[in-house]
């Protein structure tokens, strides 16, 4: 058979957790049928993307969009802000420095979660008397924007007249934009190398009991492009991505970061999140890719399970991130991980100057663990740093002062 005709199917079922809500599986089934016309008016075939994009921001289906609660005890899964504030105590530093290097400037925030990360940075900020005057937070979902103004009221009532929320970049700005775990929700294309060696594309389709995946001959603009350049930039490397190997890329990166650069006038663009350089995202072992959904805390690989009620979610690669930020007027000032971030930031000082009261200083501790311990986001989360217009400080940026690891990239 031809290798343009061949395909192979990848069956993954639409279900629902035992304990969903009848509310909850009818706002799923909304979605789902919102998907099923999509998929018809497509010819019979959706781009994984295309899926994921619906699964995640359908306007009032999607679940970065609906109502649901995602973060924290009563959600999905906890980001960094929500475990300890020293995370955001350590990148109030970073900030700091960054506002001190270009004489002032603001802030802003992509996706702003809970909003904890937000009334941290203010809360610290202002102990260093480094408030910037506006501190501006893009944010998609309704639900989210005021989740997170009822949060930095109840934690930063000083400063809530700074905080502002945006639907789009500025025309201009000065200062630091901060992405935690922002990168990782951007829908992503799956491809599959076919036994032949070609490039075939994970398509989601209707099966008989519900959507399933079907590696095909490519439909998306660019996808062939993209692997056979990752293939080439393997090769060099003396690897190659053998038969049957499935994974991710990201065709959003690029035109993200050119709005960004089209934003930003001067300052830093700072990305916490989780993924690998190229060298270990595509690594042989990871032959199934990097896609994870997490509902209730609990991490699977079936997208279509409570579509629209949990999170779907690919590593980052840093080094195409960095890549694509060469591609424009961002240069990269530092690549490393969160621990080696946090503790250049001062961490260890900072649970130093809190107050001695020992079950205060107990739950740092805890905390501080969780943020740095290779077992827990320590390793697995990175942080990079773009800046613009914007030379390093003499004694370089705090962030990357411990270990700086760009030359992995």
């Amino acid at each position: 058979m031809p290798a343009e005709s061949r395909t192979e199917m990848m069956t993954m079922m639409m279900t629902y957790d035992a304990t969903i809500t009848a509310d909850a599986k009818a706002h799923s089934e909304r979605l789902a049928a919102l998907i099923r016309t999509e998929i018809e008016a497509a010819g019979g075939a959706l781009p994984f993307d295309r899926f994921m994009e619906l699964a995640l921001y359908a306007p009032g289906l999607g679940y970065y969009v609906a109502g649901s609660t995602k973060l924290g005890a009563a959600g999905d899964f906890v980001t960094a802000p929500e475990i300890s504030p020293l995370f955001g105590r350590c990148i109030a530093e970073q900030c700091r420095q960054v506002l001190m290097g270009l004489g002032g400037g603001d802030l802003l925030e992509f996706g702003a979660g809970s909003g904890a990360l937000a009334a941290e940075l203010l809360h610290a900020l202002a102990a260093s008397e480094s408030l910037p005057e506006h501190y501006l937070i893009l944010e998609l979902s309704p639900d989210l924007v005021e989740r997170q103004r009822a949060l930095i009221a109840q934690r930063a009532p000083a400063h809530c007249d700074r905080v502002r929320w945006i639907k789009q970049l500025p025309a201009r700005w000065r200062g630091v934009m901060l992405a935690n775990e922002v990168l990782d929700a951007m829908p992503v294309q799956r491809f599959r190398i076919a036994e032949d060696g070609g490039i075939l594309e994970c398509l989601v389709e209707l099966g008989t009991d519900g959507f399933c995946i079907r590696a095909a001959p490519p439909v998306s603009a660019g996808l062939v492009e993209a692997v056979a350049l990752l293939q080439r930039q393997m090769e060099a490397e003396g690897r190659s991505l053998q038969p049957g190997f499935t994974s991710e890329i990201n065709p959003r990166l690029a035109p993200w970061l050119r709005g960004v650069d089209d934003c930003l006038e001067a300052g830093m663009l700072l990305l916490i999140d989780y993924g690998y350089p190229r060298t270990e995202y595509y690594l042989p072992e990871r032959d199934g890719g990097t896609l994870m959904c997490h509902f209730r805390h609990q991490a699977h690989v079936q997208p279509f399970a409570n579509l629209g009620l949990q999170d779907i979610t690919a590593h980052v690669d840093f080094s195409a991130l960095a890549q694509a930020g060469s591609g424009v007027r961002l240069a990269l000032a530092g690549y490393t991980t969160q621990a080696h971030f946090l503790l250049g930031c001062g961490l260890d000082r900072l649970i130093a100057e809190s107050p001695a009261d020992p079950a205060a200083l107990l739950d740092l501790s805890a905390g501080a663990k969780q943020l740095l311990l290779p077992s827990a986001m320590g390793e697995r989360f990175k942080v990079m740093a773009m800046t613009k217009h914007l030379p390093p400080p003499s004694e370089g940026w705090c962030g990357f002062s411990m270990r700086d690891l760009s030359g992995r990239l």
